[in-house]
Parts: structure tokens; C-alpha cells; sequence
């Protein structure tokens, strides 16, 4: 459809220059402290404003016309991003843009998640969401790869112009090629305040307790993304420079960009929700490996195992959209995906602040290790939660009103700074 191809034409756009800004100034904060603390405070910086943003912003994406806000997101995002390639600008201020730059985030992506099922149905959404969940994770890779070698041969300010363009390139897109459509939630003549909007949302999203343990698989990506955070210093340890830190940053998502479409394609839906906890288990122990202290081609080998087992996601994804009911979709795509984005922001500064501390070449082998432990674990103990659980029969509660909380949950695969 059309539409779709609009749709998918704008994720692939504003992804990849968005990673490439966000790995670009990581870079630079690094190249200039060679702190890794200050390098993952940096990288957490464009996950951090989800708190802001998933809470009380995405319900936005519900009040307001879901094309309308996608294209207003862009704008403002264009225009701050571009703000960043004023010469002279301090790294502080750099920053500062990127956190207010990545508050229009969550409003994006709720209503991008919520305005999919309006255009495809069925089946054809499932794959449609593989398509675009692929899409976002090739966007990474290249921008990952890009921002390394942008910054090796061009330099930083080049690739936040790079990105504003593709910001702005991505609301034309949206603005000229998808249908308007009225907003989906009825305006109310007695509004209830923010915050008791945001508890409601919260009441709805974990008022079950089968969507409880689906939305803790997903968080279950604050583990097994560790690598991402303190990327810079473990391509130091292994005597790398910008481009081995690109291609860490690309081995954790490259090969799911092919496991999604095959788990998608020829996984029978039932059967993708049973594989969610051995797949959760594999993906965190994977990275248990790296404790080992392997060199860098070994190293991006169990990152790409570890990206690809993280497909698991792709169940929960799909089922908690629809199983939402249409008025409260974003707000609730907004929530679940807040958790995943401020817990990877955490991580990525936790790590940062534990390689820092233990000050050894092996260190931040050693914490990436010991993600990977803790994650295996929680995904153990979810495995056996979820076999309590879970709906027999493979049934899920799709049809269920506002007063019934759906029975499956929903993250992004991974964060999307």
C-alpha cells in the first residue's frame, strides 16, 4: 500500500540519522574526556527524555490526529538537531539539544505504532511490523557504521546536518503520503488532570497479570544492550578506535535485521509466544561469553547471536498493539516503551560509571559479562512465570474493553535514541 510505503520510507529515513547524531557526539564527548562515564552519560542522554515523553506525552498521539503530530514531531526535531551545527557550540549545550531533540521521540513513535494497524489489518500488520521493526534496526546499523566513519574522515557537525534533513525529508513523507484521520480518543468535557491520565495508563497497562510478565520480557533488553552503552571504551580495550566502536554498535542489531522477517514469516504466531523465554534466556547468556575476553571478531559474533535470539520481541510487539483498544493505544505503547528506553539509559550509565571504577583494560569485558548474568537469570524466573500464566490455547484477549487489560505487552525491540 501506499501508505505503508510512506510509512516505512520516514522510519528508515529519521533512524538512521538519528543514530548516526547520537553515536556522533558519544564519539566526540569520548575523544575529548576519554571518560567512559562521560560517553555513557552522553549515549544515555538520547534515551533518558522517554520519561518525560512516555508518560505524559504520548497520549498525545490519541487526542490530537496521528499524521498531524508525526509531522509536527519531525519539525521540531529539524529544527534542534540543526541548532547542534552552530560552530562553537559547547558540549553541554550539544547535549542539552539532544535531550530535547529525543523528547519528541515517544510522541513519534506511539503515534507511527498506533496509526500501523489503521493502515494495515490482519495478518498483513504482523508482517508490516516486521518489515518496519526491520527497517528501524537496519537504520541503526547504518547509522552506527556511518557515525564511525563520519567522524574517523568528516567530523560531527557534517553528520547532525545529515541528520535535520533526514528529520525534514521525513515529515514531507508523512505529511504528503498518509491519509488524515480524526483523532481516535473523543474529546472529553470533563478533562482529568495529566497525572490522572498517566495513572490510568499505568492501570491499564498492568492490570493483567500476563501483560505484567510480557512487559518484563521486554525490559529484559536493558540487559542484553549493555554493550551499546560502554561500546567506545570496549573497542578501546581491544585496541580499536571509531570504527571498531561503529562496528560494535552494529553487531548488536545487525543480525536481527534478519531474524525478525524469518521469525515473522515462517513462526506460527502461538508458537512465537512459546519461544519467547528460551529465546530471553539465550539472548543474556550469550553475553556471558564476553567474559572470556575475546578479540573483536569474536566479539561481534556473540553480539550478533545475542541481537538475533532478542526476536522473541517481535510476539509481544505486535499483540499488545492490537489488544489495546484504539483510544488508548499510544498512551499505552508510550508507557511500555518509557520502561525499555529510561532502564537502557540507566544501564548504559551504571556500566559506564563500573568500567570507570575498576579501571583495568578487561573491565568493560567484565561488565558486560555480568549484564548478561543478571539478564539470564530475570529471564529464567520470567520463563517460569510466563508458563503460569499464559493464556491456554494460545488465546489472547484482543477484544477485551478498557475495564479488562489486554493480555500481552509491548516494547520496542530496541531503544530507539
Amino acid at each position: 500500500m501506499r501508505e505503508f510505503r510512506v510509512l516505512w520510507s520516514s522510519v528508515a529515513l529519521s533512524t538512521a540519522g538519528d543514530r548516526l547524531a547520537l553515536v556522533a557526539l558519544t564519539l566526540l564527548v569520548y575523544d575529548r574526556t576519554k571518560s567512559p562515564l562521560l560517553a555513557a552519560v552522553v549515549y544515555a542522554v538520547g534515551y533518558l527524555p522517554w520519561v518525560i515523553g512516555g508518560l505524559f506525552l504520548a497520549e498525545l498521539a490519541d487526542r490530537h490526529p496521528r499524521r498531524s503530530v508525526m509531522v509536527f514531531c519531525d519539525a521540531a526535531r529539524a529544527v534542534l538537531v540543526a541548532a547542534m551545527v552552530v560552530p562553537g557550540m559547547p558540549i553541554g549545550a550539544l547535549v542539552a539539544l539532544l535531550f530535547a531533540a529525543t523528547m519528541f521521540a515517544p510522541v513519534f513513535e506511539s503515534a507511527k505504532a498506533s496509526i500501523t494497524p489503521d493502515i494495515l489489518q490482519g495478518e498483513r500488520y504482523v508482517l508490516g511490523t516486521a518489515v518496519l521493526q526491520t527497517t528501524l534496526l537496519l537504520g541503526q546499523v547504518a547509522g552506527a557504521v556511518g557515525a564511525g566513519v563520519a567522524v574517523a574522515f568528516v567530523g560531527v557537525r557534517p553528520s547532525l546536518a545529515i541528520d535535520a534533513a533526514t528529520f525534514v525529508l521525513s515529515g514531507l513523507l508523512i505529511g504528503l503520503g498518509i491519509r488524515a484521520r480524526p483523532a481516535a480518543a473523543r474529546p472529553e468535557t470533563d478533562q482529568p488532570s495529566p497525572l490522572a491520565r498517566m495513572v490510568g495508563g499505568f492501570k491499564l497497562v498492568f492490570g493483567d497479570p500476563v501483560l505484567r510478565t510480557l512487559l518484563l520480557f521486554g525490559w529484559l533488553v536493558v540487559f542484553y544492550t549493555i554493550p551499546e552503552g560502554i561500546a567506545a571504551p570496549y573497542a578501546a580495550s581491544l585496541g580499536g578506535g571509531p570504527i571498531a566502536t561503529g562496528l560494535v554498535l552494529a553487531s548488536t542489531v545487525l543480525s536481527t535485521t534478519i531474524a525478525v522477517p524469518l521469525f515473522t514469516r515462517f513462526v506460527r504466531p502461538r508458537q512465537r509466544v512459546n519461544l519467547m523465554g528460551p529465546l530471553a534466556i539465550l539472548t543474556c547468556g550469550s553475553l556471558v561469553l564476553i567474559g572470556l575476553r575475546p578479540n573483536l571478531a569474536v566479539s561481534l559474533v556473540v553480539f550478533s547471536l545475542s541481537a538475533a535470539f532478542g526476536v522473541y520481541q517481535v510476539a509481544a510487539n505486535t499483540t499488545f498493539v492490537v489488544s489495546v483498544p484504539n483510544e488508548r493505544r499510544a498512551q499505552a505503547f508510550g508507557i511500555a516503551s518509557m520502561g525499555v528506553i529510561v532502564g537502557q539509559g540507566a544501564a548504559f550509565v551504571v556500566a559506564g560509571a563500573a568500567v570507570q571504577e575498576l579501571g583495568k583494560v578487561g573491565s568493560p569485558a567484565a561488565v558486560i559479562a555480568v549484564g548478561g548474568a543478571i539478564g539470564t537469570v530475570v529471564a529464567f524466573a520470567l520463563t517460569l512465570r510466563w508458563r503460569h500464566v499464559s493464556p491456554p490455547g494460545g488465546r489472547h484477549a484482543a477484544g477485551r474493553r478498557p475495564g479488562h487489560a489486554p493480555a500481552s505487552g509491548s516494547v520496542p525491540l530496541r531503544g530507539s535514541g
